[in-house]
């Protein structure tokens, strides 16, 4: 499918007139008729303004909105394929979705409210968590003299 045509069905699928979207990224209404009709070919800062004003990654707009219902619908009514796409980050959040949606979903949500206070706090938060899991622990034989710590048999 074109590009044109995907941006038309997030744009649909996201429940915006093509008023609505044009106001809310700034592009003049013609502009995006054109742009969904496939009359010209948009800038990149044109999909990124689409995307944000439609409040989903610019790499989405190149796939169908259907191919993401994997990562919101109930695992066992969805098929086990996954979609391919030109966003290799997108494509293994997805495989990886199928074992445990959450994270994903609430981060996703968190990402669509734009919040930036909000925003800050998550970042902070995982930046956190990453340096933490990356911090070796030291195994119970090699630990300084006087540090007691049962061991976990």
């Amino acid at each position: 499918m074109a590009l044109g045509q995907q941006i038309q069905a997030w744009r649909i699928s996201r429940g915006h007139s093509v008023d609505d979207l044009a106001a809310e990224s700034g592009i003049p209404p013609p502009r995006l008729e054109e742009i969904e009709a496939e009359e010209i070919d948009p800038a990149a800062s044109i999909l990124e303004a689409l995307a944000a004003a439609m409040k989903i990654p610019p790499a989405w707009l190149f796939s169908h909105p259907t191919l993401f219902r994997t990562l919101f619908d109930d695992p066992e009514d969805v098929e086990n394929t996954i979609p391919a796409g030109p966003d290799p980050i997108t494509e293994r959040i997805l495989a990886g979705s199928r074992m445990d949606r959450s994270l994903y979903v609430l981060l996703t949500a968190i990402v669509q409210s734009g919040e930036p206070k909000l925003l800050r706090a998550a970042e902070v938060n995982l930046r956190s968590l990453v340096k933490q899991a990356k911090q070796s622990t030291v195994p119970w034989q090699n630990r300084p003299s006087g540090h007691f710590e049962p061991p976990n048999d």
